[in-house]
């Protein structure tokens, strides 16, 4: 990775239609690497949810005509709330492939085109809607559904998921695109409007306007163009079925530290974990060759959605052993060192996870998540966050190694990508 950029999340952005959005990231993206022209591109992936909130079929085609990119080769990728994160992998293959030397990953949502029930009403159409949607069924309602379940198995409780809410309100802070920063507590969090048991307002994310580009470029064209570009050293994915009743229990899918001892007794994956996240995370390191990623990675930017699927992924991910989420947050593991959260942390900034605020205080436009966090690592890994946010706050100390975690529906696909700073 060479560049990037990120507009501004936004409840809504009524300035600019979603060509506008894309444009304004893609701009910033050139200015912050001045040696990268538009000719230079072979092509581009973009990616977009959701015809239904830009009322537009093929709008990524529209994107890449905005952009001057017109007649060069173009696809569009969609897989729900993994939609960012599957075009950068896409925009990766298309790179890593020979197919390109240079490859724009564009993503963008305008969610605020629509009223709060409709756009939760298009989201819900990402569920079997000949099964699940018919009974009422919609997302907060799964996850609430989840994390029951994970709380039921493992001991967890709302006050460690409100803690994930302190921890990314207050990260975004210092993040001046983020759409809600907030210093909270674990009682406004709790106390906060409730919307599926145990799950609050303040446990979700939010609907957004918003837009980022990431540009991809072979090794031999990134060391002539960019002084410190980024590689991206492991790419995963995996899947699930999208009916959780259709989801078979077996043995656990053990990560290189890991042994099956470990979870003697474990119903898995049940709903309480991600079995498609755990693929990605496995296929992921095997590539990168990370042995324990608790101690191999510096930071995670991952998909949270809610404070409970935050906890969920630790797990996944291989951060934490199952059923130890809840501790892992509590002990203050993933919090950044240099901020002051209002809560006694005694292992405060182990592996800070979602310093950009996640999608908790971000926002969450669903095309462009997966993008942002890869803009995010690509500044941790150049060390700067700085130069971009206007603040060290940030910015990881020393960082050499990040993942990045996109997810979609109740974990139907999720994706892990590994990037580091080359050699």
């Amino acid at each position: 990775m060479i560049t990037g950029g990120i507009t501004k999340f936004k409840k809504a952005n009524t300035e600019m239609d979603f060509r506008l959005m894309v444009k304004s990231a893609y701009d910033y993206a050139l200015k912050d690497l001045p040696s990268l022209k538009p000719e230079m591109f072979d092509g581009s992936v973009g990616s977009y949810f959701s015809d239904h909130f830009t009322r537009q079929l093929m709008a990524a085609i529209m994107v890449q005509d905005y952009l001057g990119l017109c007649p060069k080769p173009s696809r569009r990728v969609e897989g729900g709330g993994a939609t960012g994160g599957l075009c950068f992998q896409s925009a990766w293959e298309s790179v890593a492939s020979g197919r390109m030397d240079i490859c724009l990953a564009f993503g963008f949502e305008t969610m605020s085109r629509v009223n709060t029930w409709k756009g939760n009403e298009f989201i819900a159409l990402a569920s079997d809607t000949n099964f699940d949607y018919p009974v009422g069924g919609f997302y907060s309602g799964y996850y609430a559904m989840m994390v029951q379940r994970h709380m039921h198995e493992f001991g967890t409780t709302p006050e460690q998921m409100a803690k994930v809410s302190i921890k990314n309100h207050a990260n975004a802070l210092y993040n001046p695109y983020a759409q809600r920063p907030e210093l909270l507590t674990v009682e406004d969090v709790r106390s906060a409007k409730m919307v599926a048991t145990p799950l609050t307002m303040l446990d979700i994310c939010t609907m957004s306007d918003g837009a980022a580009v990431a540009v991809l470029a072979s090794e031999k064209v990134a060391e002539k163009i960019c002084k410190r570009p980024v590689k991206v050293a492991g790419v995963g994915s995996g899947t699930d079925a999208m009916r959780m009743a259709d989801r078979p229990r077996g043995k656990v899918l053990l990560l290189p530290h890991e042994r099956a001892s470990d979870y003697k007794g474990l119903k898995y994956p049940g709903v309480h974990s991600f079995r498609g996240g755990r693929m990605a995370a496995k296929l992921a390191y095997q590539m990168a060759g990370i042995q324990n990623p608790a101690q191999d990675l510096d930071f995670v930017e991952l998909h949270d959605a809610y404070t409970s699927s935050e906890i969920q992924t630790y797990e996944d991910l291989g951060l934490c052993k199952y059923g130890e989420g809840g501790c892992f947050v509590e002990e203050g593991s993933p919090f950044m060192p240099g901020i002051n959260y209002g809560l006694d942390l005694p292992k405060r900034g182990k592996i800070p996870v979602n310093p950009s605020g996640g999608l908790l205080a971000c926002g969450h436009p669903v095309g462009a998540t997966g993008l942002m966090q890869a803009v995010f690592a690509f500044w941790q890994l150049q060390g700067s966050i700085k130069k971009h946010l206007g603040s060290s706050q940030l910015q990881v100390r020393n960082a050499k190694r990040g993942l990045i975690h996109s997810h979609a529906g109740t974990g139907t696909y999720i994706t892990v990508s590994i990037l580091e700073q080359p050699q």
